[in-house]
C-alpha cells in the first residue's frame, strides 16, 4: 500500500520538475515575443519617432500604405525574389538530393559541403563576400574574360538590371538544408514501388515523375512553405550588398530592408514600421493559407 501512497507524490514531484524546467521557455515566449507584439499593435496606430511620446494617428499608418511608391517597389522585389528564388532553389536540392541519394561515395562529405552555405547564408561575412564576387573586379568578371567575355570593370551588384539578381542567386546558394531534408526523405521511399514500376516497363524518369515525387510532395510542401516565409524575411543579405540602401535605384529593396529603414533610418518612423511588420504577418499568412488550402490538390500524404 506505502508503494501506492507513494507513487501520486512521485508522479507530482515530476510534474514540478517539468514545470519548472519549462518556465524559462514560457517566459520567453511571453517577454520576447508576445509581448513586442503586442505592444507593436499599439504603436501600429501611433506616430513615432524613437525620441518623445507616441502620438495617436489612429489607422493612418495603414492609409498611407496604399500610396506609398517605396513600399510598392518594395513587395515587386520581393515577389520577384520569392516567385524565383524559390522555386530554383527546391529545384536544385532534389536534383542534388537524387544524385547523392544514388550510392554516392564519400556521401557525408558531400552532404556537408552542400550545407554549409545555409549555415552562413544570413551572415555578414557571406554578404560582403556576394558583393567582391560580383563587383567590378570580381571572380566573376575574371572568368567571365577567360571566355572571351569582357565585362571587367562592370559591377553586377551596381546595375539595376542585375542586381536583385545577384540576391536570387545568394538564395539559391543556400539550398542545402531543403537537400538534408530531401535527402532524408529519399531514404524513406519503398524500394518496392521503383521494383513494380521497372516490371510495368517505367523508365528512369517515370520512375521519379510518378513514384519518387508523388512521396516526397508532403517534403516538397515542407520546403516550399518554410522557403517562402524565410524568404519574405530576408533582410541581411540585402542589406549588405546593397550598402543599407536597397539600390541601386530600390532594385534590391525587399520587404524586410524596407521596413528596417522606416524604424531606423532616416525616416525614424517607429509607428509607420510596426504597421508594416503586421501587413508583412498578413501577407505570409495569407501566402500560407493558400498553400495549405491548394496542397489538397497536389500533396499526398501515406496512409
Amino acid at each position: 500500500m506505502s508503494v501506492f501512497k507513494r507513487a501520486p507524490i512521485a508522479v507530482r514531484r515530476e510534474e514540478r520538475a517539468a514545470h519548472i524546467f519549462m518556465l524559462p521557455w514560457f517566459l520567453g515566449v511571453i517577454f520576447i515575443t508576445l509581448g513586442p507584439m503586442i505592444v507593436s499593435i499599439g504603436l501600429s496606430l501611433t506616430k513615432y519617432r524613437l525620441i518623445g511620446s507616441p502620438k495617436f494617428v489612429g489607422l493612418d499608418n495603414y492609409v498611407k500604405m496604399l500610396s506609398d511608391a517605396r513600399l510598392m517597389q518594395s513587395l515587386k522585389v520581393t515577389f520577384l525574389y520569392v516567385i524565383v528564388g524559390v522555386p530554383l532553389a527546391l529545384a536544385l536540392a532534389l536534383l542534388l538530393a537524387v544524385v547523392l541519394n544514388k550510392g554516392v561515395s564519400g556521401l557525408s562529405f558531400y552532404r556537408s559541403v552542400y550545407y554549409l552555405p545555409s549555415l552562413f547564408a544570413g551572415s555578414v561575412a557571406i554578404g560582403v563576400l556576394w558583393r567582391q564576387v560580383f563587383g567590378a573586379q570580381g571572380i566573376i568578371n575574371t572568368v567571365a574574360e577567360w571566355f572571351g567575355i569582357n565585362s571587367m570593370g562592370h559591377s553586377w551588384v551596381g546595375d539595376p538590371k542585375t542586381a536583385i539578381w545577384t540576391l536570387i542567386l545568394l538564395h539559391v546558394w543556400t539550398f542545402g538544408s531543403s537537400m538534408i531534408i530531401f535527402l532524408a526523405g529519399l531514404r524513406q521511399v519503398p524500394q518496392e514501388l521503383y521494383e513494380a514500376s521497372a516490371l510495368d516497363g517505367a523508365n528512369k524518369w517515370q520512375q521519379f515523375c510518378h513514384v519518387t515525387v508523388p512521396v516526397l510532395t508532403p517534403i516538397i510542401f515542407f520546403n516550399l512553405v518554410m522557403g517562402i516565409i524565410n524568404s519574405f524575411q530576408n533582410f541581411a543579405q540585402a542589406f549588405v550588398v546593397s550598402g543599407g540602401t536597397g539600390g541601386p535605384t530600390d532594385s534590391t529593396l525587399v520587404y524586410a530592408l524596407y521596413l528596417y529603414q522606416q524604424a531606423f533610418g532616416s525616416a525614424r518612423n517607429m509607428g509607420y514600421a510596426a504597421a508594416l511588420g503586421w501587413l508583412l504577418v498578413l501577407i505570409v499568412g495569407v501566402l500560407t493559407g493558400l498553400n495549405f488550402l491548394f496542397s489538397k490538390k497536389w500533396v499526398h500524404y501515406a496512409d
